[in-house]
C-alpha cells in the first residue's frame, strides 16, 4: 500500500457540517444520511451513515463502484484538500447496517 498523505485535523463542528452537506440527497431538504463522524489519532474520520443514501436499482444488494465513486467525487467537490480513502464498505454496530468512508484533510495544500 502507498504511503498515506500527512492529514491536518480540523474543528469537528466543520467536519460535521462538511459531512452533514455530502450525504443529503436533496439540497432543499435538511435530511442527511449522516449516523457518526469517528476521528482517528492520526488526523482521518470515518464516517457512518445509512446505507439509504445511495438509490438501488432492482435486484441490486449493495452500491455499484460507480456509486461510491460519485460519493467520493461529492466530498471532493465540497472540499478540495479532502483525501478519500480507497476503502470503503458496510459495518453492524448495534444489529444495524452502516455504510462507511474514510477521509482526511491534506496537511499541506495541494
Amino acid at each position: 500500500m502507498k504511503d498515506l498523505p500527512a492529514f491536518r485535523p480540523r474543528p469537528r463542528d466543520q467536519v460535521m457540517a462538511l459531512v452533514h452537506r455530502v450525504l443529503m440527497l436533496d439540497s432543499h431538504s435538511d435530511h442527511s444520511y449522516l449516523h457518526q463522524l469517528v476521528e482517528h489519532a492520526d488526523g482521518h474520520y470515518r464516517v457512518l451513515f445509512d446505507p439509504a443514501y445511495f438509490v438501488l436499482q432492482a435486484g441490486q444488494t449493495e452500491a455499484s463502484k460507480s456509486q461510491w465513486s460519485g460519493l467520493k467525487k461529492k466530498f471532493k467537490r465540497h472540499d478540495p484538500n479532502v483525501f478519500v480513502f480507497k476503502e470503503h464498505g458496510t459495518v453492524t454496530e448495534n444489529g444495524k447496517p452502516y455504510s462507511f468512508m474514510d477521509f482526511g484533510f491534506f496537511a499541506h495544500a495541494q
